[in-house]
């Protein structure tokens, strides 16, 4: 059992396995038929103990599209943990009907309870604030496709950095490559926590700088990863009232940015973006879907040992 792999938090991966997922499902584009067999026979239990529309739906259109199968339950009343079953206890009974785990959990830490006691790989799908790897990877490669690199770029995040768990990972994984420096946009009250700045970003000598202002950081980015700002996060709400529409992206909020410029978001996404950026080329947001499916076929493979 020692000898298996799982995928729990995104720094568990070398840069070097990153780029050979990437490799791997830049390959999958290209050649879909040549994957559509390689998991016949396996199947993927996702155990996803709260709602998930991407994630879920990705995984699991992924284990198809490998010719593979796919077991498991959207809700945890729908699981024997409304019975009050523990998270050990579920991991070792689904290791007797599925090859591999995807698992989104409330409780931060339950997916590595899980692989703790699995006899077969478990795959994070989100432990509440704590670890979203696969989404990291899903950046990654929408990166990687859009700019054709993943080193030396400017890369603007912003919204809510204190407590958004997809931009902690991406600033973790990106700072990992050569000449990438970050642009963090967010009102006071949800800048990137200390132990980001002082254990990423300071700690490895990434350049970086803090601002309020979007309009104002928009001409240097190459990337802008786009989150919501939540009402619930602020403790005052005349100051969400007087924030709340500076980090709503709009077409006219566009004018001085590059041609280049590739836009995220982890989705979902409520008023942050205007439906009238969608058609903007630079718009990725779609792209990044369908990529997390391709990025999760990859990883599939590789914790399978599938070649």
């Amino acid at each position: 059992m020692s000898d298996i792999r799982h995928l729990i938090d995104i720094s568990t991966l070398t840069v070097e396995e990153i780029d050979a997922l990437i490799k791997t499902a830049l390959d999958i584009i290209e050649n879909p038929a040549k994957y559509s067999e390689k998991c016949r026979g396996k199947k993927l239990a996702t155990l996803f103990y709260e709602p998930s529309t991407r994630t879920r739906l990705s995984f699991e259109s992924a284990m198809l599209e490998l010719g593979g199968s796919v077991i498991g339950f959207s809700e945890a009343q729908s699981s024997s943990a409304s019975k009050g079953e523990s998270v050990a206890d579920t991991a070792k009974v689904i290791s007797c009907f599925a090859d591999i785990i995807a698992m989104r959990h409330p409780l931060e830490g339950a997916p590595m309870v899980a692989a703790l006691n699995a006899s077969i790989p478990v795959i994070n799908a989100g432990d509440g604030g704590h670890n979203h790897p696969t989404q990291t990877l899903t950046d990654l490669l929408t990166i990687y496709r859009e700019k054709g690199r993943l080193g030396h770029m400017t890369v603007g995040c912003c919204g809510d950095l204190k407590f958004g768990r997809t931009v902690h990972s991406l600033i973790a994984a990106m700072s990992r490559y050569e000449g990438v420096d970050f642009v963090l946009i967010s009102p006071e009250e949800l800048r990137v926590p200390e132990n980001v700045r002082n254990d990423i970003l300071k700690a490895n000598n990434i350049p970086y700088r803090e601002t309020e202002s979007l309009l104002e950081a928009m001409p240097d980015l190459d990337i802008l990863y786009m989150t919501r700002v939540q009402r619930e996060r602020f403790i005052s709400e005349a100051d969400y009232v007087r924030l709340k529409d500076t980090y709503i992206m709009t077409p006219d909020k566009l004018m001085d940015a590059k041609e280049t410029l590739s836009i995220l978001h982890p989705l979902p996404r409520v008023n942050e973006i205007s439906v009238a950026v969608d058609k903007d080329p630079r718009a990725c947001y779609f792209r990044q879907v369908l990529n997390g499916k391709y990025i999760r076929m990859a990883l599939i493979l590789m914790l399978l040992g599938v070649k």
